[in-house]
């Protein structure tokens, strides 16, 4: 601000006359002329300095030296609340004298006159500057520098992820001008390059005095899946997922929060120290060195399905100790299942200790030995020859897997489905998740499986067909079956027998068909093989040739007494030879 010119007094003033309202020798021109010179000299649309002489919430009152003071809004100086009375400020003469005798002055364009050159010049020389945050904008925020309105960007405001952009708004911080576009004035200032220089010297600080198993405070800085950021001063350093706690975490939010203060081990760093590796759980003592030390085989435990897959599910039995219940030890069943079939991640469970190695720290658990082994009282709970309902499991071409309950499994053979009926393949008989009756033929402890039969719930009707399909009798079936060698027939009386080609020929030649019923004689029966061999040309030759064989012989008896004897065989019916081998089976039978 201009000094005030100094005016010598007149050494002759009379004060009498002044008192009385008139200066004696001093014309109101020179009195005038004398006051206006002890004022500045201003004109409108001039920036001039001024002193701020009062300041509140609307206003501030500003001297320039002129005859009155001037008044400009406060909001032209929310960029600077830190102003006071007494400060010096540039201000723009807008009109020396408004309709009310006012001096109107404006701040905002003072700087606004000025801004443009103050603005290169702080880009230039890295100058640190003043600005009032205004508002929020996409991408970022709108900052008020020497009265123009350059451009924050999020990322330009701090070191840290900002979260609330709103909570800048209305502040008042430091920046650096980062660009300018010349072309259309465009600013771009930075709130965080001004605190990465000191952070890259904090940085450097503590990054040499980096060992491994140094214990360092720091923030959590961000969150991710696979792990947590945290800050030490300057130097990021992450601590994975799997080195938070020694429990399973499936969401690091679970153990740590934003912002959280928090202390870590360094764990490990690369040759420069850009990856720092943090862990957290190492600060607390391994839970299987806290363990029960009583602890021991065959011990009943509870904990939590943590993990499942098909091979076994892991039970966390405390925090940071783990036992594996294999599949194989959730049923006493032998069949290959899926743990998922027993348990889900999360379920409360209840198992046994079946190994304990603490050096190693594992663990292996069951859940088959909380009830007892079926195979244990295997002969009292399924004796032989006792019968009972069991579930159809899968088929093999030897005979079918049944399961009599969980853990108790047996094998009926395919010639133990039926005393009748030739079974081609098991799955002709039943299918599978089927109930089936079965009796115990055979119990194998050592193997865990049981011989058992279907067909022996009923009698053997072979025992029947003996006594009804003797050889040479006849009987009435029907063709079920025709193959190359020969055709199926089954018998009206039960059962199935089997013709060759030349047996099926019909009395006018032609080939028995498929379907027809015909009759037929029984050539052969054997019972242990379950085999009665037919034929139906049989039925029809043999009647033509007994007249034949009853007729007499021509020639004497008397001359040849040898031959006489073998006519006698050779004469002997067919009947006669069934009652004889009749008699032979019932003494085989009698012996």
């Amino acid at each position: 601000m201009s000094n005030i010119k100094n005016i010598e007094p007149l050494q002759d003033f009379n004060w009498d006359e002044f008192e009385n309202g008139s200066a004696v020798g001093v014309s109101r021109e020179e009195l005038q002329k004398a006051y206006d010179e002890t004022l500045n000299k201003v004109a409108d649309h001039q920036v001039v300095d001024g002193k701020v002489i009062s300041v509140d919430k609307k206003e501030v009152i500003v001297n320039i030296g002129y005859k009155s003071d001037g008044v400009i809004p406060a909001s032209e100086f929310r960029y600077n609340p830190d102003l006071k009375p007494g400060d010096i400020v540039e201000v723009y003469v807008e009109n020396q004298e408004d309709k009310k005798g006012q001096l109107v002055l404006s701040h905002k364009k003072a700087r606004m006159s000025k801004s443009w050159e103050r603005v290169n010049a702080a880009l230039d020389n890295e100058e640190i500057i003043t600005g009032y945050i205004k508002c929020r904008t996409k991408g970022g925020m709108i900052v008020d520098v020497f009265g123009i309105e350059a451009f924050l960007p999020g990322s330009q405001i701090d070191v840290h992820p900002i979260r609330d952009y709103d909570v800048f708004v209305g502040k008042t911080m430091e920046f650096k001008v980062v660009k300018i576009n010349q072309e259309y004035r465009n600013v771009v200032v930075s709130h965080k390059a001004l605190i990465e220089a000191e952070l890259e010297a904090q940085k450097k600080e503590i990054i040499s005095k980096l060992e491994k198993g140094q214990i360092l405070e720091g923030t959590v800085k961000n969150i991710t899946s696979y792990g947590v950021f945290v800050d030490l001063g300057g130097v990021d350093g992450l601590i994975h997922i799997t080195d938070l706690s020694w429990g399973r975490v499936s969401d690091p939010h679970e153990v740590v929060a934003l912002d959280q203060k928090i202390n870590v081990v360094i764990l490990d760093f690369d040759d420069e120290k850009k990856r720092i590796a943090l862990g957290l759980k190492q600060l607390t003592p391994h839970p299987w060195d806290a363990l029960d030390a009583d602890l021991k085989v065959g011990d009943h435990v509870k904990g939590k399905v943590v993990v499942i897959a098909d091979y076994g599910a892991f039970v966390e039995i405390a925090p940071g100790v783990e036992g594996l219940i294999h599949v194989s030890e959730m049923s006493w069943s032998q069949h290959l299942r899926s743990a998922q079939e027993f348990m889900h991640v999360g379920d409360e469970v209840e198992a046994v200790i079946l190994t304990l190695d603490r050096e190693e720290r594992k663990m292996s658990l069951g859940i088959k030995q909380l009830k007892d082994d079926p195979w244990e009282s295997i002969e009292d709970k399924y004796p032989i020859g006792s019968k009972h309902t069991a579930k159809v499991r899968n088929f093999t071409n030897f005979g079918i897997f049944v399961e009599l309950e969980e853990g108790v499994d047996g094998l009926i053979h395919i010639s133990d489905l039926s005393w009748t009926k030739k079974v081609k393949h098991p799955s002709e008989f039943t299918q599978q998740g089927a109930d089936i009756d079965v009796v115990v033929l055979e119990i194998d402890k050592e193997n865990r499986r049981l011989s058992l039969g279907h067909k022996q719930l009923e009698d053997n009707p072979w025992d029947t067909y003996e006594t009804i399909y003797k050889p040479g009798t006849v009987h009435t079936g029907k063709i079920s079956e025709m193959m190359d060698k020969g055709a199926v027939i089954t018998l009206n009386e039960g059962g199935e027998g089997f013709a060759t080609p030349k047996h099926l020929v019909k009395e006018d030649g032609t080939q028995a068909q498929l379907g027809e019923e015909l009759d037929f004689k029984v050539i052969e029966f054997v019972k242990e093989t379950k085999r009665i061999i037919l034929s139906h040309s049989r039925t029809f030759e043999e009647a033509k040739e007994e007249p034949k064989k009853a007729a007499p012989r021509k020639h004497a008896a008397k001359k040849e007494e040898a031959p006489a004897i073998n006519n006698v065989a050779a004469g002997t019916t067919l009947g006669d030879l069934d009652a004889l081998a009749e008699l032979k089976a019932k003494m085989e039978k009698g012996k």
